[in-house]
């Protein structure tokens, strides 16, 4: 069963969430929950169902309903992550078939997608839920949630839906399938008994009373205890550590206990989070408020803990004897005198939760032998008041950055404290408690004054080690006293509603901070022009699902890994660099050679040929040969008969360095170093050094923009399968452009091009990071089989991904820019630094387009610009889309607002009075007719309501204080083109069968953007016969040889021109057939011209768009045509942690005629809310040896379901023509990126008027990601004066 999907094996990703069943016969009750495939050991599972995505329905059997919304909503693009949706939803509706939004929102929030933006996934969703968030349940198709907001109203009146629910077949739970009865009958008949499972290297046990498990703790007491293995599963996956022997806990009645007492509730230690969660939830709603303030702080901190999925099988007992800092349960626990009941041999007793944190660094004096059988949770008191808080990086499964608990209780009808108790944890290892803090208050009253003293105390207290890996020591602080601020204005407010005479009011402005962010259904709107007069028959320009939208559903789409396995296969793991710049003195490989299942050993000796690859003056390397130039580069790699056996003997190989000076990891070093990757690139026009000294004004400054990780679901991926034969080599890769595989595979093999066949049948994923890299990858995986004589597969781990290859460059711009009072700006000087790691890779094309596009939507006079593309001892960084766009842009739209804070006017009057207005030239001497911009502009305003949600904006920013928002509109000129002919020319291979079925093929590939269904829209209109008549099989080098990658946005464009070339040749040669019999079939005519012996096959080709550009002169065409497109978001922030929240955000693009507005409008969202990551929260972190901390989903966060705007309005700019396109379309794959910024210059604006506020200086830099850390230091005050 391939569709269950491997996307990051720490349970960060959801891609392979499947549906447990288990029966329990006490309760005559079956339990379904989801989980992670990647951590759930399958020891675990005696006696439990699995249901995968295969079980839920395919084509052959029935599509689920699930599935069949999914894709017909068009909630998969690459599709890699759908399977894992698909079980998410699917077992909500399992166990709650007519769910409510907020329910189905919580069930995908441990899903990520990177295709999409969520909305199209969510639209699916909706269909289930119960209430009328669906649009389409009233008559008029007028949303009853929105009365006050007449414009999404008016406007859902035109919108036309991008599909039609009446074609949807209805939910019905009767069709599931059952719980198998013998799993049952084993269950209610079979006495339990202790379970032993022996691995090759581990001992599974699993017994079934406490006392056994206690002589099993005695025997065994370093073996740990796994229920639901999400701490012990990544400790042994991803750092190594190794136990021979797990015990399991799971099955002992008293481990799961559920019982209240007088005092409280007792949860047994074995519970999952899940189960915590709903006896809590019960219990709040039964007892009287003033008994459940514990549970109510505890379940506030179990909504945002991990995904769903980790929630159901994590436990209790084992997130608190994990004792991480990063526990959010701990904290509140330990603040409010939770007991834990531990049993050893012949023994029981009681202590306090908080005293295995008692000195801070976590006293454990929970003795090896002990075990945790449960924890008491007691009921609060009257006049005892708890609150827990948390800080992460992303609102939803997320590790916290910081979090609290606090709890405290007044002598009875005072506010004098009687009893204080503060936790925190993710300051040091463990949870810590501030309890000198605590004594010293005990008896104060409950005002400014102890809060004062308090904050104090704390800080003074809990003492941060400035840690290594790249840690916010400042913004920690920060959040300490800011959290026990937000606890003091909850108690006073608590206070004052028990007793209202006697104590003060807390002020209007600051009583929105004690709401948290909650996450809403997001309501959305598409908007496109249909073509009612088109002929029903022609697929163009209708939102047609994708065409293996099904298939991503159910799991039966087939992706590089999902390849059946060959006869005698072999598995390759890498060896990587741990040096960032090295002499290789020794590598040691005895040790791996004698591990289970290795095969052998592949180095840089092993390649027949090339393994330096010189595409300009720096080589890219295969395999490192002499010294190595980044952490992450591949020294060598081993084959063995499974990925676990190579894995294993990969991490036996050891390599001794001899270090070389310098390492250069930032730009900073490399400009220092004068390390750069030639050549360097200037574009001038007019007279800069003149024109700034008519100016009134200048500013300078400087922005840092973060890189960004791809993340594409599915990883590198290769299976290099040798034929015997004449050096005949089959490759199957996830890649972009399969013809420089097959290129750099035959270079390193020394074979000539023609034995190598390169296939490409769909990529889960790509953005422009499956290009170079892919096909280094391949030649490893090829070499090896080479050598070997055997097929080689090669995945990535995540971690391995993340390491090895590389993402957007990091870019540091610096300018200066002159303008007038009035707003004109009249010169600008630039130079932008780029940091293009250890090889040239497409660094220095990147620098070129940064320059070609930095004008964005502004027509400036005078401006000089220079780019440097940086060499430095990181891995490569590579091709991103928008490549090079969305960061000399963000520079740009950086100094717009500078103008706008100098000269006192707003940022939108100085983008109009700067933006292109009439035919002008851009500053390479292109012409351009700016038309649509301002339509795209004009029409983004009227659309958002600009200024009168601006008036609003600046009216709730002056009634809160500690809350604020901000709004931003910001316009988008996206030059499309490749810079040089030969880069965009495409070909496209056509046959009609004589049953008059038709094949297609071409040279682009399919990794998410819908290519192969607007290739079949363009055959299908071209031919004038339906869609279901043509089939794409695979990209592969054998029927398209030399096509271009599918890169730059330009895959539809250039391979449309050659499909419709194609078909049209073959018309012309039906055409005397169909003249002869006009009435006849498209059957007929193909059978007559077989038999009149006229060929069925066709040729497509394109010689591509007639670009160039000269940089001697700093002029040319680069570009063949411009797209256009604005955004206006608005968000709002929390002062006092930095959080903040996405509310509405509305996009018109000038996307030409679309050829399929779903996928079009999918594109769009999917690059915005990629953007958003960009520039809000994605950030890489790495070691000043330059190691990469953020391996995977645990470190690194992609935007969730929680990232998206609450309202999302995408609309399309009609009777928009381009005459240069395939029927007027325009590429569109890139452009929406850089509207992601909207949501950043929004934040700066919440800030800035913080800032006014609070009388604190104008000029102020923000940098990429504006992540909440530096949200919450813009917004200075008296808690960041203390830190």
């Amino acid at each position: 069963l391939t569709g269950t999907k491997y996307g990051c094996g720490g349970g960060g990703c959801g891609a392979c969430t499947v549906m447990i069943s288990t029966y329990e016969p006490a309760l005559k009750k079956i339990r379904h929950y989801s989980a992670n495939a990647c951590l759930l050991p399958i020891c675990s599972l005696y006696g439990a169902a699995v249901t995968t995505v295969e079980g839920v329905g395919s084509t052959k059997t029935r599509v689920h309903p699930v599935q069949e919304r999914l894709a017909k909503c068009h909630g998969s693009q690459c599709g890699f992550c759908t399977p894992g949706m698909v079980m998410s939803i699917y077992t909500l509706l399992r166990n709650h078939p007519e769910p409510t939004s907020e329910q189905m929102i919580a069930a995908l929030a441990g899903n990520l997608c990177r295709c999409t933006g969520y909305r199209p996934i969510l639209d699916a969703c909706k269909t289930f839920c119960k209430e009328s968030i669906c649009c389409q349940k009233k008559a008029n198709g007028k949303c009853c949630l929105d009365q006050e907001d007449d414009l999404f109203d008016k406007e859902e009146k035109v919108s036309t839906r991008l599909f039609s629910t009446d074609e949807f077949q209805p939910l019905d739970p009767t069709q599931e399938l059952i719980f198998p009865p013998e799993l049952m009958r084993m269950a209610e008949n079979q006495p339990k008994r202790t379970l032993f499972f022996h691995g090759e290297r581990m001992t599974w046990i699993s017994p079934v009373t406490l006392d056994e498990l206690l002589d099993l703790k005695a025997a065994h007491p370093k073996a740990p205890l796994v229920v639901g293995n999400t701490s012990v599963g990544p400790e042994m996956k991803f750092r190594g550590v190794f136990h021979p022997i797990v015990i399991a806990p799971s099955r002992i009645p008293d481990l799961n206990v559920v019982k209240r007492t007088d005092d409280g509730l007792t949860l047994g230690a074995a519970c999952s989070l899940s189960l915590v969660k709903a006896v809590l939830t019960n219990a709040t709603s039964e007892f009287p408020e003033e008994k459940t303030k514990v549970f109510c702080a505890a379940l506030q901190q179990l909504r945002t803990l991990g995904g769903e999925q980790i929630r159901n099988v994590a436990s209790l007992g084992g997130n608190i004897i994990s004792r991480k800092s990063t526990s959010d349960l701990n904290p509140i626990l330990a603040a409010s005198n939770c007991v834990l009941n531990l049993a050893s041999r012949g023994k029981k007793r009681q202590i306090p939760l908080s005293d295995i944190f008692a000195d801070g660094v976590g006293n454990n004096i929970i003795m090896p032998e002990e075990i945790l059988v449960s924890v008491h949770i007691p009921y609060s008191r009257k006049g005892e008041y708890v609150s827990a808080f948390r800080q992460a990086p992303r609102r939803e499964n997320a590790l916290p950055i910081t979090n609290a608990g606090m709890r405290v209780l007044f002598e009875e009808g005072t506010d004098i404290i009687k009893d204080l108790s503060i936790f925190y944890g993710g300051a040091v290892s463990t949870t810590i408690c501030a309890k000198q803090t605590c004594w010293t208050l005990t008896g104060r009253h409950w005002n400014e004054q102890m809060l004062d003293e308090a904050c104090r105390l704390v800080l003074k207290e809990i003492a941060l080690p400035g840690s290594a890996s790249g840690e916010k020591v400042d913004y920690k602080k920060t959040l300490i006293v800011s959290f026990f601020y937000r606890f003091f204005l909850e108690v006073l407010q608590s206070l004052k509603t028990t007793d209202p005479c006697h104590y003060p009011d807390i002020p209007m402005e600051y009583r929105s901070v004690l709401q948290d962010f909650k996450n809403k259904m997001p309501q959305s709107i598409q908007i496109y022009q249909a073509k009612p007069s088109q002929s029903p028959q022609d697929p163009v320009g209708r939102p047609i699902m994708h065409q293996s939208g099904i298939k991503h559903a159910t799991g039966e789409a087939v992706y590089t890994d999902d390849l059946p396995s060959v006869d005698g296969e072999l598995f390759l793991a890498v060896v990587t660099s741990s040096r960032a710049h090295a002499k290789i003195v020794s590598i040691d490989i005895s040790e791996a050679l004698k591990g289970p299942g290795v095969f052998d050993i592949i180095t840089a000796h092993d390649v027949p040929a090339t393994n330096e690859f010189y595409y300009s003056d720096d080589p890219e390397i295969i395999f490192a040969r002499n010294k190595v130039i980044c952490v992450g580069q591949i020294v060598c790699a081993v084959v063995a008969d499974s990925d676990v056996h190579a894995k294993q003997a990969a991490a036996k190989v050891k390599i001794e360095y001899e270090v070389l000076e310098p390492v250069i990891l930032t730009i900073e070093e490399a400009i220092k170093h004068n390390s750069f990757f030639e050549p360097k690139r200037k574009l001038e026009q007019g007279n800069v050094d003149q024109a700034f000294e008519t100016v009134d004004n200048i500013i300078e400054g400087e922005i840092h923009i973060g890189g960004q990780e791809h993340f594409y679901m599915e990883t590198q991926s290769v299976l290099a399968v040798p034929k015997g034969e004449d050096k005949e080599m089959d490759v199957y890769v996830s890649t972009q452009h399969p013809a420089i595989i097959q290129e750099m595979v035959a270079a390193s093999l020394g074979v000539p091009a023609n034995r190598i066949m390169c296939h490409v049948k769909r990529v889960g994923g790509a953005f422009g990071g499956k290009l170079l890299k892919a096909g280094l990858l391949a030649s490893v995986a090829a070499v090896a089989a080479n050598k070997t004589s055997r097929a080689v597969r090669l995945i990535l781990s995540r971690g391995d991904d993340m390491l090895i290859t590389g993402g957007r460059h990091p870019f540091i711009g610096k300018y200066k820019v002159g303008f007038m009072n009035n707003g004109r700006i009249i010169a600008v000087d630039a130079k932008y630094y780029i940091n293009g790691g250890c090889t040239p890779d497409e660094s220095v094309l990147v620098a070129e387009v940064s320059l070609l596009k930095m004008d964005n939507a502004y027509k400036i006079p005078n401006l000089r610009c220079w780019a440097y593309a940086c060499k430095t001892n990181l891995p490569s960084n590579t091709a991103f889309r928008g490549f090079g766009f969305p960061q000399s842009a963000l520079v740009t739209e950086t100094w717009i607002t500078g103008v706008a804070d100098k000269t006192g006017l707003s940022p939108e009057k100085i983008r109009e009075i700067n933006m292109y207005k009439e035919d002008k030239q851009t500053h390479f001497k292109q012409k351009l007719d700016p038309q649509n911009l301002i339509r795209c502009w004009n029409e983004c305003m009227e659309k958002s309501a600009y200024y009168s949600r601006k008036t609003a904006v600046n009216e709730f920013n002056k009634q809160n204080y500690w809350k604020k928002k901000g709004i931003a509109i910001v316009p988008m000129k996206f030059p499309f083109g490749l810079g040089t002919r030969y880069l965009s020319q495409a070909a496209a291979l056509v046959h009609i069968y004589t049953d008059g079925s038709v094949l297609l093929t071409h040279g682009g590939i399919e990794m998410g953007q819908g290519i192969h269904t607007k290739m079949i829209q363009v055959a299908s209109r071209e031919l004038n016969i339906p869609m279901s008549c043509i089939h794409f099989c695979e990209t592969s080098t054998t029927t398209v040889p030399n096509a271009c990658a599918s890169a730059g946005s330009a895959g539809t464009d250039v391979n449309g021109m050659a499909v419709k070339d194609a078909c049209q040749t073959l018309l012309k040669r039906l055409q005397p057939i169909i003249n002869k019999n006009p009435k006849g079939t498209w059957n007929d005519w193909i059978k007559e011209a077989f038999e009149q012996s006229v060929s069925l096959s066709a040729t497509g080709y394109f010689r591509g768009y007639n670009e160039n550009m000269d940089w001697e002169r700093g002029e040319g065409q680069p570009f063949t045509y411009f797209l256009y497109g604005a955004a206006c978001s608005e968000v709002e922030i929390n002062c006092l942690t930095g959080d903040h929240k996405n509310l509405r955000t509305d996009i018109v693009m000038d996307i030409g005629c679309s050829i399929n507005p779903a996928v079009d409008i999918g594109q769009i969202e999917g690059a915005f809310v990629q953007g958003v990551g960009l520039y809000t929260m994605e950030e890489l972190k790495y070691s000043p040896e330059g190691v990469l901390y953020t391996r995977g989903p645990d470190q690194y966060k992609i935007p969730a379901v929680c990232d998206i705007p609450e309202q999302f309005s995408v609309s399309l700019l009609s009777a928009s023509q381009n005459p240069y396109a395939i029927y007027a379309s325009k590429g569109i794959g890139e452009a929406g990126l850089f509207l992601g910024c909207s949501v950043f210059f929004a934040l700066r604006h919440a800030v800035t008027s913080v800032r006014n506020e609070r009388g604190l200086k104008k000029t102020f830099a923000l940098n990429s990601p504006l992540t909440a850390e530096q949200i919450r230091a813009g917004c200075a005050d008296d808690f960041t004066e203390m830190v």
